[in-house]
């Protein structure tokens, strides 16, 4: 049976990843190697940053192009998490937004892979 363990980034610059990354989860990182990172995320998930000059086999890669979805319980939360964000001087490429699923804001990290944080519509 497959379960679902890690989503990898691959970086272009894997220290300044791995700060932003700690930085905005309060989170202590796993280097597995000097080209490899893993945060946990949540108990059964992790996110890993590797470099990507050093993928085997290599990889192509444009930034901007994957998103990292996560849910907040409410609006609340939503916006607590992003005035948090704010203050470390994250980049957003969406402010706090209402849309058809709910309130949500983006975040960008260095690679330009976006964070998608979002309180989903209550019913």
């Amino acid at each position: 049976m497959l379960a679902f363990e890690s989503v990898v980034f691959y970086v272009e610059d894997i220290e300044a990843s791995k700060c932003f990354y700690a930085k905005i989860f309060d989170a202590e990182s796993n280097v597995l190697s000097p080209t490899f990172v893993f945060i946990p995320l949540l108990s059964n998930l992790s996110l890993g940053l590797k470099q990507l000059d050093q993928t085997v086999p290599p990889a192509n890669k444009s930034g901007g192009g994957t998103e990292l979805s996560l849910i907040v319980e409410n609006e609340a939360e939503l916006d607590q998490l992003y005035q948090e964000w704010k203050s470390k001087e994250v980049r957003f490429s969406q402010q706090p937004t209402e849309l058809v699923f709910g309130k949500t804001f983006v975040a960008q990290d260095p690679d330009e892979h976006r964070i998608r944080v979002f309180a989903p519509k209550s019913e």
